[in-house]
């Protein structure tokens, strides 16, 4: 980063109790300008504190530093002009417009702003302004202004045009301009006590700026290089602060010991697998063998599992709980969703009946009688096994003594879910599943504290899946087929158009779908419907009629998107796919390709965004469930995906860990060598950043939340 620059906001010695305060501690409702009704607006925008407002980063910078003179500027072009007024008007027929004439050397400029009636008050003839703006010519050259500083005297420092400028996200009620007027304010006051979290030998190694300079330069800098230096050392320091307090999050639990020594686990994955059905993969194999590693040690396991839809995690899942309950301990595994639990409940209760696990599901259902039947028996240990849904963290669920938990699809749970669970045992080991494939760049951000395991390979007999996005248009003619296709023996999905932010909606969205679809399309087929607000036994039953080929087509919400195994069913139908994330189209097809024959997947959509349509292209493309992740990494961000406030870890405001991956992974080297020296960050040179781990890391009770 450039050490020498032009500030905007130059430095000034800033009021003791101001340089005494961190700006993380200071409402942003106390910097010079913002009252209650501007603080309420920035909080909109995630703005709380004035450490907010140094990190609440401009979407773009506009080059306004060149300034033309009138006479030479272009038609069409947004431009950055200055003269002296030297007449002013207003006109009130419909939308207020006020206008003043400025003029130099070269010519006049007709300047136009709307609806700003106050202007008249602050220009004046013989003000000297500075505009930005798009030019037109119409007998003169006119501009609809979009920024104006008012110069006085010899000043040359100006905050909105005459420089680069940064325009900052807004808000209702917040223009850009205001914005920036607020941050100038804050930086002002507060930039000189911002603690500099990357010690001085970092610093110099990597060539970065102290962070006073570094704000300045993010909001007001000399030159768009300037800026992206800025950017970077910032994106740097947040990752670091990341990493620091991930990896002092995988020290504390490698300090653990959970009490507990795990024996005869070759033996009894052996028992296990000579009652399956087939052979585990090579992948399956070595990921066991890794769990088992993990089992054996001292350590809790804190390990992630994760892999593509259809490869196989829940023989490993049973095979991990298995050594578990085979060592005398009891095993739980928490999923998301009801149907998602009752899934597992069946699968597991199969897989391990041969040898005689006793399995309880735990759900938010059920009679009182039969609820709490089951709670005697995970407290007494009858229960080997339990698996649930968040009806697992009530108060009356207790273990008699858990050893292992599993938690699917997690990142839909919060870090403190999590955390209740494990406190229902003494340090269990902790297994984290998922389907949906992780990019590395986003495993590094959200997961750098845990163990992962990857399934890369697919079970063998599986036939392939073919993907095709049709136009509405085109529905009788997709239908049709879909009737040839199950009258010739074949079972399909047709899958509910998405309601955002509704069950019941959705369930009335798929209820009226399959009446249409009943008397309409498929009359003498056999038609049933599922969805999330129907009674535990009745989607069951739904479940097992489809299973058993009682049902043909099932119509179904995205609750089939995971835990759904019928090898039979070989076409699915997406109504409104557009509606639907890649990572979620991606789950939902997962559920046909099960067996050997060839699988139809038909998307039936009319994007109405090129983001919408490129979703659709992936899909067609490709089945590799990595590239689709990456890919919706990259269309949706990290943050839409996978909210970091759940899992426990800071907002990233800067840094963007698709885009600064080799920044993230020389963070991520830097972080470990200092914690690797100072585990608990006492040396004082690391004390700002064992504060910075304190306070973004760690937010208020989650101090405890390991993993």
């Amino acid at each position: 980063m450039a050490t020498t620059r032009r500030s905007a906001v130059p430095p000034t010695t800033p009021p003791r109790t101001a340089r005494d305060l961190p700006p993380a501690d200071v409402p942003a409702q106390f910097v010079k300008g913002v009252g209650p009704v501007r603080a309420a607006q920035l909080a909109r925008l995630g703005v709380h504190t004035v450490d907010d407002l140094l990190h609440h980063k401009p979407a773009r910078y506009e080059d306004r530093s060149h300034i033309a003179a009138i006479g030479s500027l272009v038609p069409g072009m947004r431009q950055t002009t200055q003269g002296t007024v030297v007449a002013v008007s207003e006109r009130r027929h419909g939308t207020y417009q006020f206008q003043a004439a400025l003029r130099d050397d070269t010519g006049v400029l007709q300047a136009t702003w709307f609806g700003q009636r106050y202007l008249r008050k602050l220009i004046r003839r013989g003000t000297r302004l500075i505009v930005y703006g798009k030019v037109d010519r119409f007998g003169g050259f006119q501009m609809v202004v979009d920024d104006f500083e008012i110069l006085s005297g010899d000043e040359e420092d100006t905050l909105h045009t005459g420089r680069v400028v940064p325009v900052h996200p807004a808000t209702e009620g917040l223009t850009p301009r205001a914005l920036r007027t607020v941050i100038a304010q804050a930086l002002e006051t507060y930039a000189d006590a911002e603690p500099d979290v990357l010690p001085d030998p970092l610093r110099r190694r990597f060539g970065f700026a102290g962070i006073a300079e570094a704000v300045r330069a993010l909001h007001f800098p000399s030159t768009l290089a300037d800026a992206d230096h800025a950017r970077r050392r910032l994106a740097f320091e947040e990752f670091f602060v990341l990493q620091a307090g991930l990896l002092q999050r995988k020290h504390a639990l490698d300090t653990i010991d959970k009490g507990v020594r795990y024996q005869k686990a070759d033996a009894l994955i052996q028992r296990l697998v000579a009652t399956l059905p087939y052979a585990l993969t090579g992948a399956q194999r070595r990921v066991i063998a890794d769990i088992a590693r993990d089992l054996q040690r001292s350590q809790p396991m804190n390990r992630l599992l994760q892999g593509d839809v259809g490869s196989g995690k829940t023989v490993v899942a049973a095979t991990a709980l298995w050594l578990a309950i085979g060592n005398r301990l009891q095993g739980a595994l928490m999923a998301p969703t009801e149907i998602l639990a009752e899934q597992h409940y069946l699968t597991l209760r199969r897989l391990l009946a041969p040898l005689r696990v006793k399995v309880a599901l735990v759900t938010g259902g059920g009679r009182k009688r039969e609820r709490e039947s089951v709670r005697r028996d995970i407290v007494s240990g009858a229960a080997d096994l339990v698996v649930g849904t968040h009806a697992l963290l009530e108060g009356g669920v207790a273990f008699k003594r858990l050893g292992l938990l599993v938690v699917d699809e997690q990142h839909k749970f919060g870090v403190m879910q999590r955390a209740a669970l494990r406190r229902k045992g003494f340090h269990p080991d902790v297994l984290i599943m998922t389907a949906t494939p992780i990019p590395r760049t986003l495993s590094m951000t959200l997961y750098g504290d845990l163990d992962v395991s990857v399934l890369d390979e697919m079970p063998p007999g599986r036939g392939i899946v073919k993907t095709y996005v049709r136009a509405p248009e085109k529905r009788p003619d997709v239908y049709a087929w879909v009737r040839e296709q199950v009258r010739a023996g074949r079972q399909a999905y047709v899958v509910c158009p998405l309601i955002e932010g509704s069950e019941k909606l959705q369930a009335e969205a798929a209820v009226a779908l399959a009446a249409r679809l009943r008397h309409e399309v498929f009359a003498g087929i056999r038609l049933a419907l599922l969805h999330g607000r129907m009674p535990t036994d009745e989607k069951e039953a739904t479940m097992e009629q489809f299973r058993r080929g009682v049902v043909q087509v099932l119509v179904a919400t995205s609750v089939i998107e995971v835990g759904i195994d019928v090898p039979a069913a070989t076409i699915m139908v997406v109504e409104d796919a557009d509606r639907f994330g890649l990572a979620q189209l991606h789950q939902l097809r997962g559920r046909i390709g099960r067996g050997a024959e060839t699988s139809f997947c038909i998307l039936l959509t009319s994007p109405r965004t090129d983001a919408a349509r490129e979703r659709m292209d992936v899909m067609a493309q490709t089945k590799d469930g990595f590239i689709i992740a990456q890919r919706d990494l990259e269309l949706r961000g990290p943050g839409e995906i996978f909210g970091t406030r759940q899992h426990g870890l800071p907002d990233l405001r800067i840094a963007d860990p698709v885009a600064d991956l080799p920044l993230l992974e020389a963070a991520r080297q830097e972080a470990r060598m200092v914690v690797e020296r100072d585990p608990r960050l006492d040396d004082p040179a690391h004390r700002a950043l064992r504060h910075a781990v304190q306070a973004r890391f760690l937010k208020p009770g989650e101090a405890a939340a390991v993993g």
